[in-house]
């Protein structure tokens, strides 16, 4: 691992190009690009692919679950060009748990939407509205015409069995169903993040009380070691750069989410920056 920069590097980020008013600083690779700003590097943001900004490496950082295809063959103009398989990052693609309604399968089933974060990034990069409409809240609380029992984008539905889940959600092509499986120890249930850039990774294991751990609810916060076979799992789906989301189920792992645009913690700490560092140092790998 090559920890620094001797010779000065040109590093593009490329965002969609409607990313523009969005607030950057909620994307974990400004705080990485703050590094290499302060190691003597040169970093433009790209946004959309009308320029064409000479650089010795470009990340491509398109905040969709389906990478349009001009933004990769932009990308095949650079020497280095980081996530251009990463194409693809829909749970029905990813996910080795899905399960229909002719399975034979008898736990705990979990309804999710296939879109990354709910498809919050279509609706405010692509400014679809008649996408969010279809999963808005204000649908499924207070008529639930569908009768899916699908409440809103974030608020996973958690059934006790395949046969408990309307059949209209199997009908929907925009929502998947898995096998639930958690990770739980007494009263707390844990998610696992695993995230890298060339070289450089770290991994923390979350605690919350609820079975859908998310930030706001997580208690505890530990630094573990990613586990082997979701090492192999970001080798097979090809990415340079990003975050997955997995849980450790008797002794396997799961992978629940593989993210190649990753948000940023909310609340800054000494630990945070630290593995920040740490990643933005695999940049270098890259540049031999």
């Amino acid at each position: 691992m090559k920890t620094t920069n001797s010779v000065p590097h040109t590093i593009a980020v490329l965002f969609h190009e409607n990313n523009r008013k969005r607030h950057l600083s909620s994307y974990a690779i400004t705080f990485l690009a703050e590094f290499w700003r302060k190691d003597g590097n040169r970093v433009h943001y790209l946004f959309g692919t009308r320029k064409f900004v000479p650089a010795d490496l470009l990340l491509i950082h398109v905040d969709l679950s389906v990478v349009p295809d001009e933004y990769l063959e932009f990308a095949s103009r650079y020497p280095i060009a980081l996530n251009r398989t990463a194409k693809d990052i829909r749970k029905s693609l990813i996910s080795a748990n899905l399960v229909g309604p002719g399975d034979p399968y008898s736990g705990k089933v979990i309804v999710k939407t296939d879109l990354n974060y709910g498809g919050s990034p279509e609706r405010i990069i692509r400014r679809n509205p008649s996408f969010w409409r279809r999963l808005s809240p204000r649908r499924f609380v207070r008529d639930n015409t569908d009768g899916s029992g699908f409440k809103a984008p974030f608020a996973y539905q958690i059934y006790d069995s395949l046969a408990e889940v309307p059949p209209v959600v199997f009908e929907r092509n925009d929502v998947v169903v898995e096998k639930f499986l958690p990770e739980q120890e007494e009263n707390l249930f844990f998610v696992r993040h695993y995230e890298f850039l060339g070289d450089c990774a770290t991994c923390t294991r979350l605690a919350a009380p609820n079975p859908i751990v998310k930030d706001q609810r997580v208690v505890r916060i530990e630094e573990v070691e990613p586990h082997p076979e979701i090492v192999q799992a970001r080798e097979r789906l090809s990415f340079d750069y990003g975050k997955f989301d997995y849980v450790v189920h008797n002794g396997r792992p799961v992978l629940l989410d593989a993210n190649k645009t990753t948000g940023a913690d909310r609340v800054s700490s000494r630990e945070l920056n630290a593995r920040r560092r740490h990643r933005a140092n695999g940049i270098y790998s890259y540049f031999g």
